[in-house]
């Protein structure tokens, strides 16, 4: 008997946004509590990995950034159940924008260091936050040219 229920996991993006030795993140609820992540979202129908990522900093963020490097994909098996494939990638910011209104869901946004994250009271989404932010601070970041869309 065949069937067609398939395994299909969420195309998620984030971002990894330095400036003066800070990384901007966002504090968010999830599962009923106060979280920090990167700006990170769901890719949305007809829109690039790129596209997704700079669109979900800026919605989340008011932050207008340049993609600059991708740290690759990881496998998040989140506390909710759903299984994400998470395309991180590195971002300079560019301009905050003043007219923009942040998304509704985002308590609000901070920029701290590494060491302030790890040693922070808000709990992290997920490991994966502290680990990108490794990777980046490792020069791990690959060109934007190995992601594709056709």
């Amino acid at each position: 008997m065949m069937t067609d229920d398939r395994f299909t996991p969420h195309a998620t993006v984030a971002t990894v946004i330095e400036r003066h030795g800070k990384f901007l993140l966002v504090e968010e609820y999830s599962q009923g509590k106060r979280v920090l992540n990167q700006p990170a979202g769901h890719l949305e129908p007809n829109e690039t990995l790129l596209e997704a990522a700079v669109r979900e900093t800026l919605e989340e963020t008011c932050w207008q950034i340049a993609l600059t490097g991708y740290l690759g994909v990881t496998i998040v098996n989140g506390a909710n159940g759903v299984c994400y494939l998470r395309h991180s990638f590195v971002g300079t910011p560019i301009e905050y924008s003043e007219s923009f209104e942040r998304d509704a869901k985002i308590i609000d946004t901070h920029w701290l260091t590494r060491h302030e994250i790890q040693e922070s009271t808000i709990a992290l989404r997920h490991p994966v936050v502290l680990d990108i932010i490794d990777q980046y601070l490792e020069n791990k970041a690959v060109s934007l040219n190995l992601v594709r869309s056709l």
